[in-house]
């Protein structure tokens, strides 16, 4: 398969990942750029080391440098991670995959429908997921998700208590929890990542 052919495959893939995915379900725009510019960018850099005596393993390396660079520079949630790897694998697949012929294309298609099934908003669209931090302190868990289950008006799955501060009487916790249908049409996009809420 020609580099050109693949190069191509690469650019139409991450418009449709990032502006036809990404872009109408989250509106964050640093991230198109992100997305983009990873891209191409290991694109070209795979090309390169797949054309050259560079050892592979040393392009694995850059590849694995540039994603902890990148996962550090900021907080992303778990959906964010999974669109940016995304991107570099689609990039890797236009630099390394002169030699994978039908493979390419197949695995391109993959990542996308993968991405695009994981992420949409009619999957298990009633399940949020939340840090609470309320204004007592519990060390009773039953308590604790009734007080839940009447603050959310929700009903709750599982609890992480995060911290439970008895100097100044609070408690911080991740909740996870299904709402009721009639309460389910916002955020259709919840339950993708954590949202913070300060209930004191």
């Amino acid at each position: 398969m020609s580099l050109s052919l693949l190069i191509l495959i690469d650019v139409v893939a991450i418009l449709v990942l990032t502006f036809g995915i990404y872009w109408p379900r989250h509106r964050r725009k640093d991230m198109v750029v992100a997305y983009l510019t990873a891209n191409i960018g290991v694109a070209a850099v795979a090309s390169v080391l797949a054309s050259s005596s560079i050892n592979a393993g040393l392009g694995l390396g850059l590849f694995g440098i540039l994603s902890i660079i990148r996962l550090r520079s900021d907080e992303l949630g778990h959906t964010e991670i999974a669109y940016y790897f995304g991107a570099l694998a689609l990039g890797l697949f236009a630099g390394l995959g002169g030699s994978l012929t039908w493979a390419t294309p197949v695995m391109t298609a993959a990542i996308l429908a993968a991405l695009y099934v994981g992420d949409h908003p009619e999957l298990f669209p009633r399940y949020r997921n939340q840090v609470v931090r309320l204004d007592s302190a519990y060390t009773d868990e039953t308590a604790l998700a009734m007080r839940l289950e009447s603050l959310l008006n929700a009903e709750v799955h599982k609890i992480t208590v995060r911290r439970v501060d008895l100097v100044n009487d609070t408690t911080s916790v991740d909740v996870r929890y299904k709402v009721p249908l009639a309460n389910s049409g916002w955020p259709r996009t919840a339950s993708a990542g954590a949202l913070n809420k300060d209930l004191t």
